[in-house]
């Protein structure tokens, strides 16, 4: 059974169309990389997968069922800019959801959450408030985040884009560590290294559209669609 299947599906908004009739398959446990120019529709596709935006035609169907049947916690997303509440601390930040919507007690809940802050190397921070961290050490708190959730999908969206260039070496190996969980994973980013070493397969998306799906080393080496083979021309030189 595929973990997510697209059928279909365009969004519009107003007049300017997203998503162009977008057909795609993520198998269980495949780590599908996006990436395009800005605007592309990269950040909608992925958006839709846990229905922070509804599609205008088509169907998404995730682990088997319609967005709003799929179970809370199944699908975890990390944001762009950590989206942490600044109130509270990294412990707390990660133990609310898995109260409140999982009912784990709050003593379970402390312990997944340690056990998660460990696993990205970030335990010595779990009594400290967000603004006291990094922009690196952040976004590893919000990956903790959803792994508290004990996701089978997990998104990101351009995870690393907001980072300082000396933390998003961390913030990728935690990524490459996950990558061997066997979590189905959906990431946009423009980290074509990270895509070429973790992903299974690389898709490209232009104004709303996937335009090529491939291998990372096909993708890369030997680009079947001109606008591919433009992209990365523009993006590889730099």
């Amino acid at each position: 059974m595929n973990a997510i299947n697209f059928s279909s599906v365009s969004k519009w908004y107003g007049q300017f169309q997203a998503l162009k009739n977008i057909q795609l398959s993520v198998s269980k446990g495949e780590i599908l990389v996006i990436c395009g120019p800005s605007g592309s529709g990269k950040s909608t596709l992925i958006r839709t997968v846990n229905g922070l935006e509804s599609v205008s035609e088509g169907e998404i169907s995730v682990l088997g069922s319609s967005i709003d049947q799929v179970p809370p916690g199944k699908v975890g997303m990390v944001f762009q800019h950590f989206n942490l509440f600044p109130h509270l601390t990294v412990l707390e930040n990660l133990t609310l959801a898995p109260v409140r919507t999982l009912k784990l007690s709050k003593l379970e809940a402390q312990q997944r959450a340690m056990h998660y802050l460990e696993r990205v190397n970030i335990a010595e921070q779990a009594s400290k408030y967000p603004i006291q961290l990094s922009g690196g050490q952040q976004q590893r708190v919000a990956i903790a985040r959803s792994l508290c959730m004990q996701p089978e999908i997990l998104l990101f969206d351009e995870p690393t884009s907001a980072l300082d260039p000396e933390t998003i070496q961390e913030v990728l190996d935690v990524m490459i560590d996950l990558a061997n969980d066997g979590i189905t994973m959906m990431c946009v980013t423009h980290e074509m290294g990270f895509a070429r070493k973790v992903a299974h397969r690389v898709i490209f998306m232009d104004k709303g559209e996937v335009l090529e799906s491939a291998p990372p080393e096909q993708l890369f080496t030997a680009p079947s669609h001109p606008r591919t083979k433009q992209f990365l021309t523009q993006i590889l030189s730099h």
